[in-house]
């Protein structure tokens, strides 16, 4: 499919639609985009850092926007600077206004559409940008490949007209009677996986529906998660699957938190032939039959 053809299809409705039978309806619709990297060469892309270099990087993108009742978006991190284009659209379709958009860490998987639409925002609207900023100290000590756009990325934060919110707790953001609770912000003092383990965790609900959103958390968080003041609000009925399905907070997680359905921000080759394809077949063995892909197109489930 074009990529033309692929966004009039999907802007007109989506792929796959999930409206769980409940008593009364819930107050947010949640869509996970879908991953483009099907148009990608060799399942990559390639931009310009900060610092003129030409980087390529692998194509998984992590990108969530959610609607309340009252029309009001929130976005979970934005995906592949490549998306930007695709992301605006989708936005621009719901009203070009953006309530609160969540990074979850600065990986240019995660904020470099975001990034994108920040520098060149192109009649949208964000009103409020929350965020766990990483010491530069952190972040120039643990992964120097992303220093020049974490650099890039906190000073254009500094410049936007946008409210920023440098989150330094877990605390819970209220937005048209959803709340969206941050259960985990930085960990400067776990340099393991450094800018995953660092993720923050958020858990989405109302009185209908909850969805935990892991973002590239990998096993340290995930056990500082079950050890946690939060551990039983970890519970929910739909799980984004961490880092992408692969090498995410492991096992021992899975088996401890209980959820009903599966968000996965993955490549049909991650699926296929990679991790989160044995993740995904040992989750359907616990009975676990609901899942979405981003790679399989625009999901949506209200």
């Amino acid at each position: 499919m074009k990529r033309r053809d692929f966004l009039q299809t999907a802007l007109a409705g989506g792929f796959a639609v999930f409206c769980p039978a409940v008593a009364e309806p819930s107050r947010f619709t949640l869509w996970q985009l879908p991953c483009h990297s099907a148009e990608s060469q060799n399942g990559t892309y390639s931009f310009n850092t900060p610092d003129g270099r030409r980087i390529e990087m692998p194509f998984k993108s992590n990108s969530y926007v959610f609607r309340t009742v009252n029309g009001k978006l929130a976005v979970m991190d934005g995906g592949c600077p490549p998306e930007a284009e695709y992301l605006r659209s989708f936005l621009k379709e719901r009203g070009n206004i953006v309530d609160a958009w969540f990074l979850s860490h600065p990986h240019t998987d995660h904020t470099g559409a975001f990034h994108e639409i920040l520098r060149e925002p192109e009649g949208l609207t964000i009103k409020k940008i929350y965020h766990s900023e990483f010491s530069r100290t952190f972040y120039e000590s643990v992964e120097p490949k992303y220093v020049p756009m974490t650099r890039q990325l906190y000073r254009d934060l500094r410049r936007t007209e946008s409210e920023v919110v440098d989150l330094a707790e877990p605390q819970t953001i209220i937005l048209d009677g959803v709340n969206f609770e941050i259960l985990s912000v930085k960990n400067e003092e776990v340099k393991e996986d450094a800018y995953n383990n660092s993720s923050m965790v958020i858990r989405v609900s109302d009185a209908v529906r909850s969805c935990l959103f892991l973002a590239d958390s990998g096993l340290k968080r995930g056990q500082e998660l079950l050890a946690g003041k939060f551990r039983d609000r970890l519970n929910c009925d739909f799980i984004q699957m961490a880092h992408h399905g692969e090498n995410g907070v492991g096992r021992e997680f899975y088996e401890a938190v209980k959820f009903r359905a599966c968000l996965w921000a993955t490549t049909k080759n991650s699926m296929q032939h990679g991790g989160a394809g044995e993740l995904r077949k040992w989750t359907e063995e616990r009975g676990i039959t609901k899942h979405f892909v981003s790679a399989d197109g625009l999901a949506v489930v209200q």
